[in-house]
Order: C-alpha cells, then sequence, then structure tokens
C-alpha cells in the first residue's frame, strides 16, 4: 500500500509540473527577443525534454514497480535541476540589463524558477520517503502558493491592456489580498511549533481556500474572455489557462490537507 501511494504521489506530481515546466520553456521563449536565438534554442530544448516527460508519466500507471517510478523521479529530478538553472541564468541577465527590450518580467523569471525548485524539492522528498509532518505541510505549502497566488494577480494585472480598468483594478485587489493572506501565513510560520493547533490550522485553510476559490473564478472567467477575443490584453490563452490550473491545484491540496485534520484521508 506503502509503495502504491508512492507510485501514485509520484506520478500525480511530475505529470501536473512537466507540464507546468514545458509550458514555461514556452513563455519564456516568447518573451525573449528574436535575436537571442541561444536562448530560444535552450527554451525549445527544455520544452522538448518536459513534453517527453509529460508523455513518459502517462505511460505509467498505479501498478508500475515503485523502483521504476524511484529511477524516473531521479530522471526527472536532472531535467528539474537544469531548468532551474537555465532560469536563473536567465533571470542573471536581465537584472544585469542585459536583455534590454525582451519581455520577460524579472519577478516572472523568480516565479519559474521558484515553482522549478519546488518540484525538484518534492521528488527528493518524495525518494527519500521523507515528506514533511501535516502540521508543516500545512504552513509551508501555504506559504509557497501564497506567494505564487499573489504574483498570478500581478501578473494579470500588467499583461492587461491598461484601458481594461476594472479587470486591472480586480486584479491589482487579488494582489493585494494574496499579500496579506502571505504575511498572515508567514505569522503563523514564525510561530510554530506553537502556532500549530488543530483550530488554528483549520481557520487558515478555510480562509485560505475562500480566497483561492474567489481567484480561481476570476482566472477562468479571464481566460474564457481571452479565449474568446472580448478583453484586450497581451496575455498568451495558454498562460491564462496556466495559471487557472495552477490555481486548482493548490484547491486540491487545501482539500487534501482538511481531509487529513479531520481524519478523512491519510
Amino acid at each position: 500500500m506503502l509503495d502504491q501511494s508512492f507510485v501514485a504521489r509520484s506520478l500525480e506530481e511530475i505529470r501536473f509540473w512537466s507540464r507546468i515546466m514545458k509550458e514555461h520553456s514556452l513563455f519564456l521563449k516568447l518573451g525573449f527577443r528574436c535575436d537571442d536565438t541561444q536562448l530560444i534554442n535552450e527554451a525549445n530544448h527544455f520544452y522538448a525534454i518536459f513534453e517527453a516527460i509529460e508523455n513518459k508519466s502517462n505511460a505509467f500507471n498505479i501498478g508500475t514497480d515503485p523502483s521504476v517510478i524511484k529511477r524516473f523521479n531521479e530522471e526527472v529530478h536532472i531535467a528539474v535541476s537544469y531548468i532551474w538553472a537555465f532560469k536563473r541564468k536567465v533571470l542573471g541577465l536581465i537584472l544585469r540589463c542585459q536583455l534590454p527590450g525582451a519581455n520577460n518580467f524579472p519577478l516572472l523569471v523568480d516565479h519559474v524558477s521558484r515553482e522549478a525548485n519546488y518540484f525538484r524539492n518534492r521528488l527528493s522528498e518524495l525518494n527519500a520517503g521523507r515528506l514533511e509532518p501535516l502540521p508543516d505541510a500545512i504552513i509551508d505549502e501555504n506559504v509557497f502558493f501564497l506567494r505564487i497566488m499573489a504574483d498570478h494577480a500581478k501578473f494579470i494585472s500588467h499583461l492587461l491592456d491598461p484601458s481594461e480598468r476594472q479587470l486591472v483594478e480586480q486584479a491589482n485587489n487579488f494582489s493585494q489580498e494574496f499579500d496579506t493572506l502571505l504575511y498572515q501565513a508567514r505569522d503563523l510560520e514564525s510561530m510554530r511549533p506553537e502556532s500549530q493547533t488543530l483550530p488554528l490550522l483549520d481557520q487558515f485553510l478555510d480562509q485560505n481556500k475562500v480566497s483561492v476559490k474567489s481567484l480561481r473564478d476570476f482566472k477562468k472567467t479571464a481566460r474564457d474572455m481571452i479565449e474568446a477575443c472580448r478583453i484586450k490584453s497581451i496575455i498568451h490563452p495558454l498562460l491564462a489557462d496556466h495559471v487557472f490550473r495552477e490555481a486548482e491545484h493548490f484547491l486540491v491540496i487545501i482539500d487534501m490537507f482538511e481531509n487529513s485534520l479531520t481524519g478523512n484521508s491519510a
């Protein structure tokens, strides 16, 4: 049963995050200047790598030998480490003003590198069999994902056309809301272990869930409107869907934590 859980968790993480890494490669490429051929080629290379990983993960199932999945996790870990290094290299070039005129925000590049580091750490934890105790995981996962959600709101605000005033205002409001939730999460983080009581953690999850659902719905509406060409923006339709899926993923994690806290699920 433990082996099945390891296989299921590993495949779930890889299937979700390998697609995210693949799409990061595309978004970074779209933000490079046409003369940045080396960076474009590197981004295309990573796109192909993570597409292959995604396809390979879909060929496995819950009955796959855990030793095969453990080796697969190691293989994916190497690929993620390389794309993390690529993202940090790109961030350094931007911050040293060596890519003037390119369209990748420094915060966006830092954001996608944080997600790569998260994915890499999760693979290491799975293979080592040392997932965090539930109270620590609840706080740490929320600190990570609340910042991701706050970043998304900022990106949406800056990529919408300035004339979309109402949508820009909504995105800015979400940015402020999630910054506040993040500060609260960090306060809870610094107060641990004393803060890790069931009532406080349960309230923490409830409050975050309400806000994430609201942001998820906003992202879904924006995605649908972008796909229908009903709003003015420079947001790629795939990017709109990408941030929507990450909000959905966060909600799944919150639900899992809530069930675990109340004893409904391991």
